[in-house]
């Protein structure tokens, strides 16, 4: 079960790591714009806002990447707190935007579902 959880858990970074990608680096081209479905006007003005925000994203993947390097070298309990960190935090962050944007409800699904697999699998494998 543990096993699983984990390739759920570096899905979730992978996904958090292009998210990043879109926000911090992409944010104002065509593809992203239509992705997040903001006008080239708003993508500008809300640029900087964005940039930081991939951070956030980011620092969540690198914390499930160190967990997953620390289940790799037998250090299970370093492992599971920073999976359950990074990952609980990413189930977290959907739950916001699901609650405080409705209308998003497929976004936050889609950047929760890896996440949310992940901690229940890794706690059912405690």
């Amino acid at each position: 079960m543990t096993a699983v959880a984990l390739v759920f858990a570096g899905l979730a970074a992978l996904l958090h790591v292009y998210i990043w990608v879109m926000e911090s680096l992409t944010w104002t081209s065509p593809r992203t714009r239509a992705t997040f479905g903001t006008s080239e006007a708003e993508a500008e003005a809300t640029k900087e806002l964005a940039f930081n925000q991939g951070f956030y994203n980011l620092f969540l993947a690198v914390a499930i990447a160190v967990g997953l390097g620390a289940f790799a070298a037998d250090e299970d309990t370093v492992g599971t707190t920073l999976v359950l960190a990074g990952a609980g935090s990413m189930v977290a962050a959907a739950l916001v935007l699901l609650l405080s944007s409705p209308d998003k409800a497929r976004a936050a699904i889609t950047q929760g579902a890896f996440p949310v697999v992940a901690v229940v699998l890794l706690a059912i494998g405690l």
